[in-house]
């Protein structure tokens, strides 16, 4: 049984009525409840008498170190069984820490735990450290973002690595690591016995400077699918290091993420030859890189070489305007693995939708998803783009907001959207402004096609 509630307030009537079914549930998830300490006195006695609960999910509430006491006295108990806690933005400091570190001492069940957005600062964080240490820890993943971390922080990372082969996923983004600390972490990594297969480094002050520490741990751990340094200047010269850690034989990434990392045009020729044959990549996230048409035809030119097993690229607000849209289209119809494209907050414009729904419509193109938000575009396109809605089966969500859609273009789409052929679940139109006989149009179609989500 599963109880999952989100914004919602709990009134006390309301609060027992859901503590009678907590009982029996094995996830309980209740973000933005505006749950306090006095909710966790309870929580604590659901815990210790729900042996069937394997997850409990409370971002989001002011809880505070004492509410966090009262929830560690159920999970200490010997019949709790909890696998997955998450306890993000719950307002906990470094007070919670020592608390935690109990739980994680003598909690063998306890395989994720979600931290981030709480201040528990370096000096808590070495403490859960210690936890971690512990022989009867089997923490399998840690996020702690935005915890108010410095470069301390490390070394007691390091040492709780060292120890814990069972670490798979590790989140420290959006703290001010720095340069030295991430070259220290990254060292600790390539010589711990440890197998992460998730690191997620965003916004932590990283440069150029430690991209070859980054790389080495690229080379040497092939448990490592899920890498993210979005957020940090690296630029093309820290980009051509990581290249050279993904292209080892060694490396079997998954999952890249390297939005807003300074990136221009000159890296579109280590990353085209990243796409072209590292064949166990298939999601890249570029968004916000100055690449240009240039960069992208590069990139479009990788999509179509065979070895390419790419199923994600998100490019949005990269500088692309009209004239890669040719070079797209004929990734599209070439390329029959990729299913999401995010090409939103680039002047594409009429034209170059156009141009790529040409792509589109052939038939080894299998997109699923496709945003071209804030694109320029205008009705004029919304006949092309109706005919790809009506006919393109695989595709089942489309983004088209803050484009100058107008009445007509809108209509287009809906009259699309009614073809027993489509099978569009989701379609996205914030900000586009319509009239109310179009409204009314856009009520009747989701009563009548209720499989339809429209997004406004």
């Amino acid at each position: 049984m599963e109880l999952d509630i989100q914004c919602e307030e709990m009134n006390p009537s309301r609060w027992a009525e859901l503590l009678s079914t907590m009982k029996s549930c094995k996830t309980i998830r209740l973000d933005d409840c505006n749950l306090s300490s006095s909710n966790c006195e309870d929580l604590s006695s659901i815990i210790s008498m729900n042996p069937s609960l394997t997850e409990l999910k409370l971002n989001n509430n002011e809880l505070g170190d004492a509410g966090m006491e009262y929830l560690c006295k159920g999970l200490l108990m010997p019949s709790c069984r909890l696998q997955k806690l998450w306890l993000q933005n719950c307002n906990l400091t470094s007070a919670s820490c020592e608390t935690l570190r109990s739980v994680l001492s003598a909690q063998p069940s306890l395989t994720e735990l979600h931290v981030g957005d709480n201040k528990l600062g370096t000096s808590g964080v070495k403490v859960l450290c210690q936890g971690m240490m512990n022989p009867n820890c089997k923490l399998q993943k840690l996020q702690l973002e935005y915890c108010e971390l410095t470069g301390d922080i490390v070394e007691a990372l390091n040492a709780a690595l060292q120890s814990k082969p069972t670490l798979k996923e590790l989140s420290l983004s959006n703290n001010t690591l720095g340069d030295t600390a991430v070259k220290q972490l990254c060292r600790g990594l390539v010589e711990a016995s440890c197998n992460l297969e998730l690191l997620h480094l965003e916004n932590c002050g990283i440069t150029s400077d430690t991209c070859w520490e980054i790389s080495a741990v690229l080379s040497n751990k092939s448990s490592l699918i899920d890498l993210s340094v979005g957020d940090n200047k690296i630029g093309d010269s820290g980009l051509a290091l990581l290249c050279q850690g993904l292209m080892h034989p060694n490396c079997k990434i998954q999952k890249l993420w390297l939005w807003d990392c300074d990136l221009t045009s000159a890296s579109c020729k280590d990353l085209s030859r990243l796409i072209s044959t590292k064949e166990t990549l298939t999601e890249i996230s570029l968004i916000d890189n100055n690449l240009r048409d240039s960069g992208m035809e590069m990139l479009c030119q990788a999509l179509k070489d065979p070895k390419s097993k790419l199923q994600e690229l998100w490019i949005r607000e990269c500088g692309l305007t009209t004239a890669c849209c040719k070079a797209v289209s004929s990734a599209l119809s070439v390329n029959k693995h990729l299913k999401v494209l995010h090409m939103g907050e680039n002047k594409l414009g009429d034209a170059g939708v156009e141009l790529m729904c040409e792509g589109l419509l052939h038939p080894n193109c299998n997109i699923q998803s496709l945003w071209l938000g804030n694109c320029d575009l205008t009705a004029t396109c919304c006949a092309t783009l109706a005919t790809v809605i009506a006919t393109k089966q695989c595709l089942t969500e489309l983004d088209l907001s803050y484009n100058s859609l107008e009445d007509e273009g809108v209509r287009k789409i809906c009259e699309a959207l009614r073809n027993p052929s489509c099978n569009v679940q989701q379609l996205i139109l914030y900000d586009i402004f319509w009239s109310s006989e179009v409204d009314d149009e856009l009520r009747a179609l989701e009563e009548s096609k209720p499989e339809v989500k429209i997004i406004s």
